[in-house]
């Protein structure tokens, strides 16, 4: 049953399949996201957040960013998303100023760190 959520119900062979089907594109509807990179050349962390994840990672990977341009190459391995640049950018400084949270990211993403 929907109840107006706007969800999507469908029988499998194993049980239901429920989706929501993601808003349209458009202006108003704008993603921001956090992301992680690592370094190949010293496997350090490098924490940032962007509203175009794609063209930032080609800066990063071209060495137009100053902090990583030493670090090249590198490797995207997580990224969160966010409907707003203030959440996107106080999860940048959340993992950046607060140990805890710095763990705890860095045990959800264990398996994607290169070694």
């Amino acid at each position: 049953m929907d109840k107006g959520l706007g969800l999507k119900i469908q029988a499998t062979g194993e049980g239901f399949l429920v989706t929501k089907p993601l808003p349209p594109h458009s202006k108003n509807h704008h993603m921001y996201y956090f992301y992680v990179l690592q370094s190949l050349k010293d496997k350090n962390l490098y924490f940032g957040y962007s509203d175009d994840l794609r063209i930032r990672f080609k800066e990063h990977k071209g060495g137009r960013v100053p902090s990583t341009k030493n670090r090249r190459p590198l490797e995207l391995v997580y990224y969160e998303a966010y409907g707003s640049e203030k959440d996107a950018r106080e999860r940048e400084r959340q993992i950046k100023k607060r140990a805890k949270a710095y763990i705890s990211l860095k045990r959800r993403i264990t398996n994607c760190l290169l070694k």
